[in-house]
């Protein structure tokens, strides 16, 4: 049975993509996402809303120079549009808006290119973006870009981020000041008079909902009546900044669902990206995929979510998309393929080279070592190894990479010293690779595990005045509004102090080194102690503290060796960090290693301690989460 044609209408103030499926109604020439009909809803958009507040690409930007991650926020319109692509199989428009040095200071300096794609027999519709920066045009910073879509809150009121990320969520409403409480920051509130009576006492806080991009594929909403689900579907990171670690906003109480592309959420300024004078830059992001999917049985909707992942597979089994018409988008056979193995030395562990499995393996610009994670002008490619450590990347798209990883169980970064040129076609296989972390002796003892994350360590209950239902009992308890209150309600009268042999981890080492909150509201920094014996001490000898950090947020770490008030200390890491991963119930943010040298001299034989002090203490949210620390010995042979 043959299935509709696409079709376009093309008026005044509005153009119509209808493929039989639904019809989605965008303005002319601005290409914003004014109504979605579908499954018998007129439009599935929030429709008390103005038209300019319900699908839109957005991005935020500054001046060259400036510093922070906020700026100028632009809801872009397009001044022309045009239609690129029109048959019965598919239908591509765009709205554009271009540069002039008239614009300056107006506007961010970018041609800005919007698409929209319908397909034949398909149940949703695509949406890309070209931005361009030619050259000589005024250089700018960019900390956000992204897709918006606010849907009908008296339609979608039950969300979903993961198979354990799911519920019935708190209207709009329950925020306003008449019936919600603000937090500490505005985006966390108490729900003390909600519409529903079911959300009272709960924090809604849309960082909660939070995703790393390795795990970001597919999120978003479903209405019971009739049963219907409105998808973000995501089927390559190629397009996004910051590596698979880095954690992006999802959906949240609106309804929102968003498609982040570039943020500096859990990261700061580092994540902003910023061009040069004379820098030409030119990026693709997306094609990405707003699916729809419904069913006549209400008592089967939230299967819905089963469907969405399925379709999820069906799009990334189908990148990149053919059928885009931008020569800016490349297709299959104009990329290219990397395979190799990569394997880990480590002396101190085994004389042979370990097989690195689980390991993260990618392609992104040249750079330093680590860089991959604070990279956003280009594009990357990761995969994960297989049992003996072999891995291949295909889909790349052409331009010069470097070779990235790190190894879980292992400290640090690898990155190979050769730049990768990717030409179209081209199969490259890069042989075995060796990383060797860092080592310098053996282990005399270590806390945590290296996975760069904080998540092993103890995390509290919440305070009960502050719960998100969804996340009792839940394997990401780290999620929970306040728990950074919880340190000074566990250690009141001295800080915390780890006995090596007799403590652990996972039960004695706070998640997170935070201040504490005085009598008078005050803050005052707070000094952990590391306690542990020595049988022997090489007094010559070198020995080496590894102290991998999960994220910084305004802190600076000082260390000490059996003097608590020697200064300056042994060590500083200065001011670092500005992921702000405290206060966003993030359990990681930006990787930090540093390598410390401790003179033999400086250690005893019998009891000794180190001695963490975290010294920056003007906020609550400020503070430090560690991933792994480790004392390592004298260099044996």
């Amino acid at each position: 049975m043959s299935t509709p044609r696409v079709q376009l209408h093309i008026e005044d103030q509005h153009v119509v993509m209808d493929n039989g499926i639904l019809q989605v109604t965008l303005s002319n020439p601005g290409g914003i996402v004014t109504g979605i009909q579908f499954n018998g809803m007129d439009n599935l958009l929030e429709v008390l809303d103005e038209e300019s507040n319900r699908g839109f690409w957005d991005l935020v930007w500054s001046e060259a120079g400036s510093t922070g991650t906020t700026g100028t926020f632009d809801v872009f319109e397009g001044t022309s549009f045009k239609v690129i692509e029109e048959n019965e199989e598919q239908v591509e428009i765009s709205f554009t808006r271009t540069w002039d040095p008239s614009l300056e200071g107006k506007f961010v300096s970018l041609n800005l290119d919007k698409r929209f794609i319908m397909l034949r027999n398909s149940s949703g519709f695509y949406s890309y973006a070209i931005f361009e920066h030619l050259a000589d045009w005024p250089p700018f910073n960019l900390p956000q870009t992204r897709i918006v879509f606010k849907l009908r809150k008296d339609k979608f009121h039950y969300m979903v981020v993961a198979d354990n990320r799911q519920r019935f969520m708190p209207l709009p409403d329950d925020r306003l000041p008449e019936r919600g409480e603000p937090l500490d920051f505005p985006e966390a509130v108490l729900l003390v008079d909600p519409v529903e009576p079911e959300f009272k006492g709960e924090v809604d806080d849309k960082y909660q909902y939070s995703c790393e991009n390795r795990y970001l594929h597919v999120h978003g909403w479903i209405c019971f009546d009739p049963p219907t689900g409105f998808w973000q579907i995501t089927p390559s990171s190629e397009f996004r900044s910051g590596g698979p670690l880095k954690q992006n906003l999802t959906s949240h109480v609106g309804p929102y669902t968003l498609a982040m592309f570039l943020s500096a959420h859990y990261a700061g300024e580092d994540l902003v990206l910023k061009l040069n004078p004379g820098e030409p830059w030119k990026k693709v992001f997306g094609p990405v995929f707003m699916y729809l999917n419904s069913d006549m049985d209400k008592d089967n909707a939230l299967c819905l979510w089963d469907d969405a992942k399925e379709q999820y597979s069906k799009e990334v089994s189908c990148w990149p998309y053919s059928f885009p018409a931008s020569e800016d988008f490349p297709c299959s056979d104009q990329r290219g393929k990397i395979s190799g193995r990569l394997q880990v030395q480590d002396r101190y562990i085994s004389h042979e080279c370990i097989a690195a499995n689980n390991a993260y393996v990618g392609l992104a610009p040249p750079g330093e070592v680590g860089s991959w994670q604070r990279e956003c002008k280009g594009y990357q490619f990761w995969t994960k190894t297989d049992g003996d450590g072999s891995f291949s990347i295909g889909n790349i798209r052409t331009g010069d990479y470097n070779i990235y990883a790190w190894v879980p169980g292992f400290i640090g970064d690898y990155r190979n010293d050769t730049v990768i040129t990717v030409t179209a076609g081209c199969e490259i296989n890069v042989g075995d690779l060796v990383y060797e972390p860092p080592r310098d002796g053996p282990t005399v003892w270590e806390i945590g595990i290296p996975d760069r994350s904080a998540a092993e360590f103890y995390i509290p209950d919440p305070n009960p005045k502050y719960i998100n239902k969804l996340f009792i009992n839940h394997p990401d308890r780290f999620r929970q509004y306040g728990l950074w209150e919880r340190y000074a309600d566990l250690y009141p009268d001295g800080d915390l102090v780890y006995k090596v042999g007799l403590s652990d981890y996972k039960k004695d080492w706070f998640f997170a080194q935070v201040n504490r909150k005085k009598d008078d509201g005050t803050f005052e920094g707070t000094t952990w102690q590391i306690k542990f014996e020595l049988d022997d001490v090489d007094q010559s000898g070198a020995f080496k503290l590894r102290l991998a950090l999960a994220t910084a947020n305004v802190a600076e770490l000082q260390i000490r060796i059996n003097d608590p008030k020697i200064d300056p200390p042994h060590f500083s890491t200065g001011e670092i960090g500005h992921d702000n991963t405290i206060s966003r119930h993030g359990i990681h943010g930006l990787y930090r290693l540093y390598n410390v040298d401790v003179p033999g001299a400086t250690l005893v034989e019998g009891d000794n301690t180190v001695f963490l002090t975290q010294s920056i203490s003007t906020s609550p949210l400020q503070g430090i989460m560690y991933d792994y620390i480790r004392l390592e010995g004298p260099s044996t042979t």
